[in-house]
C-alpha cells in the first residue's frame, strides 16, 4: 500500500525581490487598499543597509518558518483595492493524488486577470519618502471686465464749456449773505445771553427807581421847579454805568471765547460784522432807554409843579436823551473792538465817564488849572446829559442838542478806528 504523494513545498521568494512584490492571494480573499509608503520623520533615518539583504520589516521579524503561510495569507501591497471576487471552481488536474481531509495543499495561484498591478518605485532605505504634494491646478481665469462707470448725477452735468466738463452743483440752494443775514445772527446772539438781560434791566430799575424818587422828593404844591424835567436825568446817569458793559461784551465776549473766528467765517466781512452788532446794540438800547426816560417824564411832568414843558424839552427829555445813551454805547463797542478784552475796555468806558468829572473837582482849585477843569465840566459825559434835560453843571457849556452831536464825534472817531484795525489785525 503507497502512501499518498507529499505536497511538493513552493519555492521561497528571494529577498532580493522587489520591494512591494510578493505571491498572490488566493481566489475570494478580501483585498485591502494598496499600502502606500507613508512617509517618516528626517530625523528618525534608518541606517543603510545592502540592497540585497533588503526585505520588508513585517517580514524580517517573523521566523522562517511562518513566512511562506504568512506570505501567502497577506496580499501584496500594491494589490488594487476591490470588492471581493467571485469564487473560482478549481478543477483537480490530471494525475494528481487526491486530497486527504486534514492535509494542507499549496497549489499555485493564477495571476489574475486585467492589468499588471503598478509597483511602487523603489527608493533608498535610508531616504525618506518624500509626501507627494497634491497638484494644484490653476484657477481659471476670469474675464477682466471693463470697468463700470459711475453714473454722474445730474447736479455735475452742466458745466464746462459745452456741458463737457463735470462740476459739483451743491443740492442745498446757496445765497449770499447780506446785511439782513448777519443782522438775524447778532439778534439771536445779543438776545440769548444773560448779560443782556441783567445789564437792561438794571439800567431801567435805575432809571425808573432813582426818577420816581427824585419826583416824590420833589413834589411839594408849594415849590416850583423850573424846568420840570430837569431833574429826571439823575437816575439815568447812573444807567449808563449799565450800559458800558453791555457795548463792550457785544464783541469782546466773543474774543475771548474764540467765538470770533466762527463769526468771521460764516460772514467773511468783518466790516458787515461790525455794522450789524452796532445796529443791533443801538436800536435795543435806544429802544429801551426812551421807554424808560417817557415813563420817568410823564411822572416828573404830572408829580412837579412848574411850568408845562414844551414840545423840545418833551424830545431832548426822551428821545435825546435815549439817543444819547445808545450812542455811548456804540462808543462802548468800538472801545471793545480796539482793545479786545473785556475787563479792560469797560475800565476805560468807565474812566471815560467819571474821571474827567473827578479830575476836574481836584484841579479847579488852582488858579492855573481852573480853565482846562472848566472845560473838562462842560465836555464831560454827566454834563452834557444834564444839558439835555436843560440843567447843566456850567452856563457856558454845550446847550440844546450840542451834547448829542459832541459824543456822536467821539464815537465816530472811535469806530472808524475799529473798523481800520478789525480789517488789519487778525483774530
Amino acid at each position: 500500500m503507497t502512501s499518498p504523494q507529499q505536497p511538493q513545498p513552493q519555492p521561497e521568494p528571494h529577498d532580493t525581490d522587489a520591494p512591494g512584490t510578493g505571491p498572490t492571494p488566493p481566489a475570494g480573499a478580501p483585498r485591502p487598499p494598496a499600502q502606500q509608503a507613508a512617509p517618516q520623520p528626517p530625523a528618525e533615518q534608518p541606517e543603510p543597509r545592502p540592497l540585497a539583504a533588503h526585505a520588508p520589516p513585517q517580514q524580517q521579524a517573523q521566523p522562517a518558518e511562518q513566512q511562506p503561510a504568512q506570505r501567502q495569507a497577506q496580499p501584496p501591497a500594491h494589490a488594487p483595492q476591490a470588492g471581493p471576487a467571485p469564487q473560482q471552481a478549481q478543477a483537480p488536474q490530471a494525475g494528481a493524488p487526491a486530497r486527504e481531509p486534514g492535509t494542507m495543499t499549496l497549489q499555485a495561484q493564477q495571476p489574475p486577470a486585467g492589468p499588471p498591478p503598478q509597483q511602487a518605485p523603489y527608493q533608498q532605505p535610508h531616504q525618506p519618502a518624500q509626501p507627494q504634494q497634491p497638484h494644484r491646478q490653476p484657477a481659471p481665469q476670469q474675464a477682466q471686465q471693463p470697468p463700470q462707470q459711475q453714473q454722474i448725477p445730474a447736479a455735475w452735468q452742466a458745466a464746462g464749456p459745452g456741458g463737457t466738463g463735470p462740476a459739483y452743483v451743491s443740492p442745498i440752494p446757496v445765497r449770499r449773505t447780506t446785511l439782513g443775514h448777519a443782522l438775524a445772527s447778532e439778534w439771536t446772539k445779543i438776545r440769548s445771553v444773560r448779560s443782556t438781560m441783567w445789564t437792561l434791566g438794571v439800567l431801567v430799575l435805575l432809571n425808573v427807581g432813582i426818577g420816581l424818587l427824585t419826583a416824590l422828593a420833589l413834589a411839594d404844591p408849594d415849590r416850583v421847579v423850573e424846568p420840570v424835567l430837569g431833574f429826571a436825568w439823575f437816575g439815568l446817569l447812573l444807567g449808563t454805568l449799565c450800559v458800558i458793559p453791555l457795548g463792550v461784551l457785544v464783541i469782546s465776549s466773543e474774543y475771548g471765547t474764540g467765538m470770533i473766528r466762527t463769526t468771521f467765517t460764516a460772514c467773511p466781512s468783518r466790516a458787515r460784522v461790525l455794522t450789524a452788532k452796532a445796529i443791533v446794540l443801538f436800536a435795543l438800547t435806544f429802544v429801551v432807554t426812551t421807554a424808560s426816560n417817557a415813563l420817568v417824564a410823564v411822572a416828573h411832568a404830572g408829580m412837579l409843579t412848574g411850568p408845562a414843558p414844551t414840545g423840545d424839552e418833551w424830545l431832548r427829555a426822551t428821545v435825546g436823551s435815549g439817543l444819547f445813551v445808545a450812542v455811548l454805547s456804540l462808543l462802548s463797542l468800538g472801545a471793545g473792538t480796539l482793545l479786545r478784552h473785556s475787563a479792560g475796555a469797560i475800565s476805560a468806558m468807565t474812566g471815560l465817564v467819571l474821571l474827567p468829572m473827578l479830575m476836574a473837582v481836584f484841579m479847579i482849585t488852582s488858579e492855573s488849572l481852573r480853565p482846562f477843569a472848566t472845560k473838562l465840566i462842560e465836555y464831560s459825559i454827566p454834563n452834557n446829559l444834564g444839558a439835555l434835560y436843560g440843567q447843566p453843571f456850567m452856563p457856558d457849556g454845550p446847550t440844546g442838542w450840542q451834547p448829542l452831536l459832541v459824543l456822536l464825534g467821539v464815537t465816530a472817531v472811535v469806530l472808524g478806528g475799529a473798523y481800520a484795525a478789525l480789517h488789519k489785525r487778525d483774530v
